[in-house]
């Protein structure tokens, strides 16, 4: 298995960076790409890293936000025929509201959500992708107080509720070193999610997690939104998992990175626009 991160936070100066992510999979002979950016910088990428979006058989996106979902446009111009599954819910009316600035819009694009209607597909429940590789509902989210809550969905007019993630899934794929979990943001917890999915797949260990994990703060990935003891609490449920391979960025943040990483050690690695990653299938 060859994991390629096709546009995250941070890279090389050859190719191009922003607030998004973009992964593509290559798995027991098949081409996976999991969501496409915030842009159709990802898709300059992945032919810069030679990989070809029109040989993609699976697409999935991980959960409905712009930073994952904007650059849909490029994936489904670059491939004619490979549709993007989607949690059920993905493409709902999604917001960000901090302090007293007004709800910012942070789903899917309504322009995308119409021009490619027959493009985008929704799942339910857990969902066999192809042998051995899973669509994996979020658990319901940790509540902690540690951790600030700011992403809202809209149900009427003027009304918001907290999100519950339940439009976010995880990808996960079964490999002769266990399971390598894929989840982008990890709104329900990244801890959380990856001890849902262990208990759903008795017997096998977690080779590799690899996503965002929601600590950042507003101000960008120098900021952290959780407590440090929440940070240690999390790296001491992955080493309580004894998951062997941590890669994290995008919605981590530096503050929250270096924190795990003075707990987790060699196991902890940031997966960066480029970045391969190599596990046996």
């Amino acid at each position: 298995m060859e994991i390629t991160v096709l546009i995250e936070n941070l890279g090389p100066e050859n190719l191009a960076r922003e607030h998004g992510l973009s992964v593509h999979i290559r798995f027991r002979g098949h081409s996976i790409l999991l969501d496409t950016g915030s842009s159709g910088a990802f898709a300059d990428n992945a032919k810069a890293l030679g990989i070809d979006l029109s040989t993609v058989e699976f697409a999935v996106l991980s959960h409905g936000h712009y930073d994952h979902a904007d650059g849909l446009r490029a994936f489904f111009s670059a491939n004619d025929s490979t549709p993007m599954l989607v949690r059920r819910g993905a493409l709902g009316p999604y917001y960000s509201i901090r302090g007293g600035t007004p709800p910012r819009f942070v789903g899917v694009h309504r322009e995308i959500c119409r021009d490619y209607a027959h493009r985008l597909v929704e799942v339910d429940g857990l969902y066999e992708l192809m042998d051995g590789a899973w669509l994996v509902p979020n658990p319901a989210p940790e509540a902690s107080p540690d951790r600030a809550q700011h992403l809202y969905k809209k149900l009427g007019e003027d009304q918001f509720v907290e999100d519950d993630f339940s439009h976010e899934h995880s990808l996960v794929l079964e490999c002769s070193e266990g399971l390598a979990i894929l989840n982008s943001c990890c709104h329900a917890g990244s801890a959380n999610i990856a001890s849902h999915i262990a208990g759903l797949f008795p017997g096998k260990p977690i080779a590799a997690l690899l996503g965002g994990f929601h600590m950042m703060g507003a101000t960008g990935t120098d900021s952290i939104n959780c407590s440090t003891d929440y940070v240690r609490t999390v790296a001491d449920e992955f080493k309580r998992l004894d998951i062997a391979r941590i890669y994290t960025g995008h919605c981590t943040g530096h503050p929250a990175f270096a924190l795990l990483q003075e707990q987790l050690g060699s196991r902890l690695g940031y997966m960066k626009t480029g970045k391969r990653i190599i596990l046996a299938d």
